[in-house]
């Protein structure tokens, strides 16, 4: 198991995941790059910005990382295996 996820063509490493964002960014500004991205902030005030299909790869191995977490699908939330 690789530590890394890749997002927007960047090989990031897991540990430097802080949040990643449920909704798509959208600010309405005519010159935003990152419209219909979602951020995935990092550690310093970094962030960089992926696709769904990115963002649920991130999601994905940070729970394969972490192990021990499953999915409640019932009603959509994660918690935690006792």
């Amino acid at each position: 198991m690789s530590i890394f996820c890749v997002i927007d063509e960047k090989h990031i490493p897991l540990y430097r995941v802080m949040w990643i964002a449920s909704l798509p960014h959208f600010c309405g500004e005519e010159d935003c790059q990152c419209e219909g991205r979602y951020e995935i902030r990092l550690e310093q005030g970094e962030s960089v910005w992926g696709t769904g299909d990115e963002r649920d790869a991130a999601l994905a191995a940070l729970e394969r990382w972490q192990g021990g977490l499953g999915s409640n699908e019932e009603d959509g939330e994660w918690e935690a295996d006792t």
